[in-house]
C-alpha cells in the first residue's frame, strides 16, 4: 500500500463531496448525503447518533424513489406511488423532511438546499407528486424511529470505592447500544465471546505487540505505519460515505440503485456502532494505556509494567473491546463487496487528521484491513480486538444485504421456497 498524494486541508473540508466522485445519476442522493456530513461537522455529532440520522435520511430517500418502480422490496413502508412522479423531487423532499426533523436549527440552510435540489425540475404534476411522495416517506421513517432508544439518558457509573478519585471525564457513546438496530434483531445479536484472560498467550502476545508498535516513542513502527495510524484518527460516516460516492460514480448507478447502496451501507454502519457499544460496555475492558501502566496487577510476569507508556494518539473515551473503527469499516466493506465485488478499481480517501495524505486501494478488503491495523499502530486496540471487530462487521454486512431491500427476483424466489 502506498500513500501519498497531496491536497490542501481547506479544500478537503469544503469540497470533500466533489473531490473524489464525478457526477453520477444519483446526484441528488449524494448532494443530501453531503449536507448531512456538513451538519455533522458543524455540530460535532458523535458517531452513533450521526450514523443513525444518516441511515434515516437514506432509507427515506430509498423508500421514496423505489416506490415509483418497485425495483426492490421496501424497507418498512408500503407507499403507493404514481410511476410518473419525479424521482428527484421525491428524494429531495424526503431528505429535507428527515434532516429538518433531526436538525430544526438548520432550517434556513436546509431550505436553501431543497430549493437548489428542486430548481432543475420542471414545475408540473410529476414534481408535485414527487414532493408529496417524499414527504410521506420521511414521515414514515421518522415515525418508525420516534421511540428507538436514541434519547436514552447517559448514566455511566465509574468503577471506584468510596472516597477514591477517578478521572472525571465521562465516557462517550455509553447509551448507543440502546438504539434499535436497522437490520439486526438486537444490539447483542453478534456480541463476541469475552476477551482473553490476562494471563493467556493471546493477551501476552497482543499486549506486548502494542506496547512496542503503538507507543508514542516506538522505534518499531515504520514511517508509513505512523502515517496510517494518524490518517485513521478520522472516524465515522464521513470515512465511508466518500468511498460509497466513488463506487456509485464508477458504476454509473442510477438514482434508485444509488439510493439503495447508500441506505444499505448506512444501515450496516449504524448497526455496527450499536453492536460494538453493546459489547464494549458489557465487557468494559481496559485500554492499552491503562493495561500497560497497571500490568503489575495481572500476575503475568511476561507483561511487565511500564509506568510512563503512552499511545501514539489520544485514546478514545470508551472501553476497548472490540474495535469500533474495525467493525464499522468491515460492515460497510462487506455490504459493498456483496453488491459490487471486492475489486473496485481505485478508490481514494483524504483525512483531516493527516493533512496532505491520500490513501488508495483497489480492493475493499484492503481498505478494511488497513483500518484495523491502524488502530494497533495508534496504540488504541489489541490485535484480538481488531479481529473480533472485523468478524462482527462481516456478519452485520452480510445480514444487511441478505435481508434488506432485496431485488424483486430474490423476494419471489424466497417466497417460492416457503
Amino acid at each position: 500500500m502506498k500513500p501519498i498524494s497531496r491536497f490542501p486541508l481547506a479544500i478537503w473540508i469544503s469540497g470533500a463531496v466533489a473531490l473524489f466522485a464525478p457526477a453520477a445519476r444519483g446526484d441528488v442522493v449524494m448532494d443530501w448525503n453531503a449536507k448531512a456530513d456538513a451538519i455533522a461537522i458543524e455540530k460535532q455529532l458523535p458517531n452513533a447518533p450521526n450514523a443513525r440520522g444518516q441511515a434515516m435520511l437514506h432509507i427515506a430517500m430509498f423508500e421514496a424513489v423505489n416506490a415509483i418502480d418497485r425495483r426492490y422490496a421496501p424497507y418498512k413502508l408500503n407507499l403507493v406511488a404514481d410511476r410518473a412522479a419525479s424521482r428527484e423531487a421525491a428524494a429531495a423532499s424526503a431528505a429535507y423532511d428527515v434532516l429538518l426533523a433531526l436538525h430544526p436549527d438548520r432550517k434556513s440552510d436546509l431550505d436553501a438546499t431543497l430549493a437548489a435540489s428542486l430548481a432543475g425540475i420542471a414545475d408540473n404534476e410529476a414534481k408535485s407528486k414527487g414532493i408529496e411522495l417524499g414527504k410521506q416517506a420521511a414521515a414514515g421513517i421518522i415515525a418508525l424511529r420516534a421511540n428507538d432508544g436514541s434519547n436514552t439518558p447517559e448514566s455511566y457509573r465509574p468503577v471506584t470505592t468510596p472516597g477514591v478519585y477517578v478521572p472525571t471525564a465521562t465516557p462517550i457513546e455509553s447509551t448507543s447500544s440502546k438504539i434499535t438496530p436497522f437490520a439486526m434483531s438486537s444490539g447483542s445479536q453478534f456480541r463476541p465471546a469475552p476477551p482473553p484472560a490476562l494471563t493467556s498467550e493471546t493477551w501476552t502476545r497482543d499486549l506486548n505487540e502494542i506496547r512496542e508498535i503503538g507507543s508514542s516513542t516506538s522505534t518499531k513502527r515504520s514511517d508509513e505505519q505512523t502515517t496510517i495510524a494518524r490518517f485513521w484518527f478520522f472516524t465515522g460516516p464521513r470515512t465511508y460515505n466518500t468511498i460509497v460516492r466513488q463506487i456509485v460514480a464508477a458504476r454509473k448507478m442510477d438514482l434508485v440503485d444509488c439510493a439503495r447502496l447508500y441506505a444499505l451501507t448506512s444501515m450496516a454502519g449504524t448497526d455496527a456502532f450499536i453492536a460494538v457499544f453493546d459489547a464494549k460496555y458489557t465487557y468494559n475492558l481496559w485500554r492499552p494505556v491503562t493495561a500497560i501502566r497497571n500490568a503489575d496487577l495481572t500476575s503475568n510476569p511476561a507483561t511487565p509494567r511500564e509506568a510512563s507508556w503512552l499511545p501514539l494518539g489520544t485514546t478514545p473515551m470508551h472501553p476497548e473491546y472490540p474495535c469500533a473503527h474495525c467493525i464499522v469499516a468491515s460492515a460497510v466493506s462487506t455490504v459493498l463487496q456483496n453488491v459490487v465485488g471486492n475489486e473496485i478499481g481505485e478508490i481514494t480517501l483524504a483525512s483531516p487528521t493527516a493533512p496532505g495524505v491520500t490513501r488508495k486501494w483497489t480492493r475493499l478488503q484492503d481498505y478494511s484491513d488497513e483500518v484495523s491495523n491502524a488502530r494497533i499502530y495508534a496504540g488504541f486496540h489489541y490485535r484480538f480486538s481488531t479481529e473480533a471487530g472485523k468478524d462482527m462487521g462481516k456478519k452485520i454486512g452480510d445480514l444487511t444485504v441478505a435481508t434488506q431491500m432485496l431485488g424483486a427476483g430474490t423476494v419471489a424466489a424466497a417466497q417460492r421456497k416457503r
